[in-house]
């Protein structure tokens, strides 16, 4: 199993990025999948959560709610989050996962997942 994440970068307020996450060793169709970020010296947070294709249920933290948006292309294995009008509190490691055993009240939980890429650092400054 492999998840590779890519994308991350410099970048100044307000600016966007899309972060990708190539998968493959498991049927990525019936896995939920999520981007996770960790600034240092704070605990990993789930930023946003699809589920698997069979469901149409998507988590997003209140801070990023009309700024980012999770998708994931099934014909690709990948997952994808744009970010939008980032803000400096928006820096740290980002992270995918994935797990199969996901259900709504756990979307946003790491410990649920069971596939986890190696992180992108995304920093926003000026």
């Amino acid at each position: 199993v492999q998840l590779q994440a890519s994308g991350g970068g410099l970048v100044r307020p307000g600016g966007s990025l899309r972060l990708s996450c190539v998968t493959s060793g498991f049927n990525f169709d019936y896995y939920a999948i999520g981007w996770f970020r960790q600034a240092p010296g704070k605990e990993r947070e789930g930023v946003a959560c699809i589920s698997s294709s069979a469901d149409d249920n998507t988590y997003y933290t209140e801070s990023v709610k009309g700024r980012f948006t999770i998708s994931r292309d099934n014909a690709k294995n990948t997952m994808y989050l744009r970010m939008n009008s980032l803000k400096p509190e928006d820096t740290a490691v980002y992270y995918c996962a994935a797990g199969s055993r996901i259900i709504t009240s756990t979307m946003n939980r790491a410990g649920a997942y069971d596939y986890w890429g190696q992180g992108t650092l995304v920093t926003v400054s000026s």
